[in-house]
């Protein structure tokens, strides 16, 4: 099955991060993510810009309603996300656990399985 993992942490502290800070957090995360690449069973990986570059679409009662910003008011901010290719979701849990061991701070990783509406290559 597929799983979503969704990545929360405080966009000001992430963004602030020295070049440094940066690269050391991405080495770290790179190690936990290659044992599933290797495997065929990660899919993309990505860092969303800022909530700053967001754009938001709210439904309204007559015509949608297109906003500037994120989509909630929130402490945290979705930062990024990985599609990963797992049996359980214990597996997902564990693969998160080493994410949240790898990545400084606070924040939460959001788990969920996902409907493939379009299938294609999980990972290339």
């Amino acid at each position: 099955m597929l799983y979503a993992i969704l990545c929360y942490n405080d966009e000001d502290t992430v963004f602030a991060w020295s070049k440094e800070q940066e690269d050391a957090t991405m080495a770290r995360l790179i190690a936990v993510q290659e044992p599933l690449r290797a495997a065929g069973k990660l899919g993309p990986v990505a860092r969303l810009m800022p909530t700053t570059a967001a754009t938001t679409l709210r439904k309204g009662k007559n015509e949608p309603i297109v906003i500037d910003g994120p989509f909630a008011e929130t402490k945290e901010q979705l930062l990024g996300f990985y599609v990963v290719d797992f049996e359980t979701l214990d597996e997902a849990i564990g693969f998160s656990k080493e994410l949240a061991a790898a990545n400084p701070g606070v924040g939460s990783y959001e788990i969920r399985p996902l409907y493939v509406f379009r299938p294609g290559a999980v990972a290339t």
